[in-house]
């Protein structure tokens, strides 16, 4: 009996020790499951946030939480919504996620969210909430503090955004060449202009007096936002405003992006444009209602103009009376941009072009600064950041002149400017001395009946021809022959001293200067082609004269410069001070010799150097048909402080290089010296 009755005991024991563990089991497995749902829930709730997609908040929220707080599913949705959007939320990310339990039913949470908004980051903020067990799920017992901590009732977010002004691009002598200022707006308000036909002339009176079309205003007046009292944007006046305006025209004042030089430097300098949402995709930084650089420097430099803007991120109450600061961010204006360009040489070698197809150059050869880019046709910029018409753009198009290129960096084939450097590599070489006399009978020449029906042209007739001649009178067969003479190797040695397939360090779009299509000359004719300047010879205007400094620097070249605090840059030795002694005084005979081509510019009285070129445009060597490009290379002889390079693309007639560079040379004579 004893021992049956200790059996009892201890089968009891054993069914005591199964039912507890299992109980413990059940617990333990049962915590597993709802620590797993609570942290599910919570996932589910960070993840509406930060894909900011407020719709599927509403099935891990407590609706009894939601209804305590005052609000609805919907209302909540709606919260976020206005919250999120009025301060730009663009990303959001979470971080530190954490689900702990509290007691048998109720779990807390923690996570940091970071997000970016209008005005800048907002870094890890800590949230703090709780779960608790509705039925068979867990929900999110919410609060306003979930939007943002601290934030209560019907508690609010503004934000205020202090913005950023645009920094300005000066010249050399701080003149203005993109600036913040008052600008005149030419409106309409609707009202004013009366009813009928009465509205019907005063339209066309708006329109002929300030170059609009009538559908253009009427397009205007159109809007669904007009009303009848509403001011109705037209057009920026750039001149001066009437005293008289039509009837229901009206002026105001509004801030904008002015370049002062028009059209002088507008591919140089650029334009602004409205921010688009397309910008803001590809830069979140970005603002709906900024401005942003479109093209020229305004574009290359667009983050250094246009600063960082700056502001509050706060918490109101539903009066909107500040509780608390949630983001303070203080703006940093645009950085001032100062050139080496000179205002005033710049709009007169833009005139000096005359609106044909054409470039000029100015560098102080020295120094490498650029004091003039200027390229033509050109357009206005102030339209184009402004407001300017799909007529206006569409002319610009169609006008086949493309004066939104530009040709300063355009590579052309310099034609006989560059017999200068033939000539210097010639000298170092040891193959050209200056002194040798060719035998050059008539104005065609070839080597031998290899060359086949092809010769080259001479302009003028005379015989023999040393180095002075053949630079006084542009002697392509002189240079013909001493190219050959010097060889492919030798020539090209020499010109790999200079910047061939070179990128500048300038922040402009260039290709780098080529000496041919290939590695090497297909034929002895291109290389003689070559020697006069043409050939497959591509150098724009800019790259010419970073390579000609070489005659006012003894031989080193210097690399130009844009801003004006860049350093100097050089390469010694590109050709021999005694090969410069030689052709310097003969650039400079160009102008003063009787008999030379550039005799013309001798009339200016100014100690200048110079050398003119003409490049025929050929699709092939025996092509007749091609087009001329006119160049004009000179520096300042005596001090070397100015050096230009002038080209009408396509020239006839009067519109030579020459014959269009009278002004500038004036004034860069009498203001650099």
């Amino acid at each position: 009996m004893r021992s049956k009755k200790i059996r009892y005991v201890i089968a009891a024991i054993i069914f005591v020790i199964i039912a507890v563990g299992g109980y413990l089991t059940y617990q333990v497995i049962e915590q597993k499951n709802n620590l797993a749902a609570s942290k599910k829930q919570v996932t589910r709730f960070v993840k509406a946030l930060t894909d900011q997609k407020f719709s599927n908040l509403s099935s891990v929220l407590s609706e009894s939480s939601v209804k305590t707080a005052g609000y609805t599913n919907k209302s909540v949705q709606e919260k976020y919504e206005a919250i999120y959007s009025g301060i730009g939320v663009s990303k959001v990310t979470v971080k530190n996620q954490k689900v702990t339990k509290k007691t048998t039913n109720t779990y807390n949470f923690q996570y940091m969210l970071t997000f970016s908004t209008d005005i800048g980051e907002l870094k890890n903020v800590k949230y703090e909430g709780t779960l608790k067990k509705t039925g068979d799920t867990y929900k999110i017992d919410w609060q306003p503090n979930l939007i943002f901590p601290g934030m209560e009732g019907q508690d609010k977010v503004a934000i205020t955004t202090d913005y950023a002004t645009r920094g300005e691009i000066l010249d050399r002598n701080n003149q203005g060449l993109a600036v913040n200022q008052e600008l005149n707006q030419l409106g309409v308000i609707p009202s004013k202009l009366g009813t009928g036909d009465q509205k019907t002339q005063a339209i066309q009176a708006i329109a002929s007096q300030f170059d609009l079309t009538t559908d253009a205003i009427q397009t205007a007046l159109d809007q669904s936002w007009v009303t009848d009292d509403t001011f109705v944007p037209l057009t920026i006046l750039y001149d001066d405003v009437p005293s008289t305006l039509p009837t229901g025209a009206s002026i105001q004042q509004v801030a904008g992006r002015y370049y002062p030089l028009s059209e002088a430097a507008a591919q140089l300098i650029g334009y602004v444009g409205d921010v688009t949402a397309e910008d803001i995709e590809k830069d979140s930084s970005l603002v709906a209602g900024e401005s942003i650089g479109r093209s020229g420097l305004e574009a290359t430099y667009d983050e250094q103009l246009r600063g960082t803007d700056g502001g509050n991120l706060t918490i109101t109450d539903e009066n909107g009376k500040e509780k608390s600061v949630l983001l303070k961010k203080d703006k940093k204006d645009g950085e001032t941009i100062t050139l080496t360009i000179d205002a005033n040489a710049q709009k007169i070698a833009y005139e000096s072009l005359g609106g044909q197809k054409g470039a000029s150059v100015v560098t102080m050869p020295t120094t490498g600064d650029l004091l003039a880019l200027v390229s033509s046709p050109s357009f206005n910029p102030n339209k184009m950041a402004n407001g300017i018409t799909s007529e206006e753009y569409q002319a610009y198009v169609d006008s086949g002149n493309t004066p939104f290129v530009s040709r300063y960096t355009t590579r052309y084939a310099p034609g006989s400017t560059f017999k200068s450097i033939t000539g210097a590599i010639g000298i170092d070489a040891g193959t050209l001395d200056p002194s040798e006399e060719l035998v050059i009978s008539g104005l065609q020449w070839q080597k031998d009946s290899s060359w086949g029906s092809y010769k080259v042209t001479r302009v003028k007739e005379t015989n023999p021809v040393n180095l002075y001649d053949g630079l006084i009178y542009s002697d392509n067969i002189y240079f013909a022959q001493q190219t050959l003479k010097m060889g492919e190797t030798k020539f090209r040695e020499g010109l790999s001293k200079f910047i061939f397939g070179e990128e500048l360090d300038l922040p402009l779009s260039m290709e780098p200067a080529q000496i041919s299509n290939e590695d090497s000359f297909a034929t002895e004719v291109l290389l003689a082609d070559t020697g006069y300047g043409q050939g497959q010879l591509l150098i724009s205007p800019i790259q010419q004269a970073t390579m000609y400094s070489v005659f006012a620097n003894a031989g080193t070249l210097v690399y130009p410069k844009l801003l004006l605090n860049a350093e100097t840059k050089t390469k010694a030795n590109v050709v021999s001070s005694n090969a410069v002694n030689i052709i310097g005084p003969d650039l400079r005979a160009y102008v003063t010799d009787p008999n030379a081509f550039g005799y013309s510019l001798n009339s200016l009285g100014i100690d200048v150097a110079a050398k003119t070129g003409t490049a025929e445009v050929k699709q092939s060597q025996d092509d007749t048909t091609g087009s001329e490009n006119s160049f004009l290379f000179t520096y300042d002889y005596a001090n070397h402080n100015y050096l230009t390079l002038t080209m009408f693309e396509g020239s006839t007639g009067d519109w030579t290089a020459i014959k269009h560079v009278d002004s500038l040379l004036t004034y860069l004579n009498t203001t650099y010296q």
